[in-house]
């Protein structure tokens, strides 16, 4: 029987093998990107690996400080020159849903100013339309949630307010909530979406992320990594 393999590690190990010595990279949040930390790290440590790292996140602060890697900020860098990040669904165009870990805001800061961005993924995360195995994220400011949510039904969607384990409504690092927000047969135009939630007073951001990724890299579970580069 074939030996099963993590695809989240195998893309995560793979991404931090892209990064080159001397250079500043975004940090991204979440389980697929944990595992780009630890490569990272191991690297810093066997190869004298020269970086400063930008997290999307106190979490992946959190954990980049525990594991030893150099951190810089947004006020000290103008440019990143690679961000690793993950995503909760990447289509063949590299359009992707992100802010399953709450922390679009700052990961569409951190992409913004990338002048690449690699996305790590296992197959699963791949889809045809966005939208189909994934609701999407939208922070919202609190006091204009119901705002929001009139407007979110308005453009087809489904929201629901993100909770705690508690039940108490779900609070980004930027004090912000989030409605995730289901579309029944997917996201059909996704720059269309994106701009229609950005003109609703109280949306602070939406997790489409659009135009931003130039490299994914699909870990599996057979052990293979597939690097795909956006055409164009």
């Amino acid at each position: 029987m074939a030996e099963e393999h993590n695809p989240k590690q195998i893309a995560g190990f793979a991404a931090a093998d892209l990064i080159e010595d001397g250079t500043v990279v975004g940090l991204g949040t979440g389980s697929t990107v944990w595992f780009t930390l630890v490569r990272l790290a191991e690297r810093i440590a066997q190869e004298g690996l020269r970086v400063q790292g930008v997290p999307t996140s106190e979490d992946t602060h959190a954990k980049a400080t525990e594991l030893g890697i150099p951190l810089t900020t947004l006020e000290e860098v103008e440019s990143i020159d690679l961000t690793i990040d993950g995503a909760d669904e990447i289509d063949g165009s590299f359009r992707m849903i992100k802010g399953g870990g709450g922390a679009l805001l700052r990961e569409k800061v951190v992409a913004s100013i990338s002048r690449r961005e690699a996305i790590v993924v296992g197959p699963t995360k791949v889809v045809e339309r966005l939208g189909t195995t994934f609701k999407l994220p939208v922070e919202v400011v609190p006091f204009a949630r119901a705002v929001v949510t009139r407007a979110a039904v308005a453009l087809g969607a489904e929201p629901h307010l993100r909770t705690t384990p508690e039940g108490a409504p779900y609070r980004t690092d930027n004090g912000n909530e989030i409605l995730d927000c289901h579309f029944p047969e997917g996201i059909e135009d996704p720059e269309a979406l994106e701009l229609a939630l950005d003109a609703v007073p109280g949306v602070v951001e939406s997790g489409l992320f659009l135009g931003l990724a130039q490299v994914c890299v699909i870990g599996h579970p057979d052990g293979r990594c597939e690097i795909r580069e956006l055409e164009g």
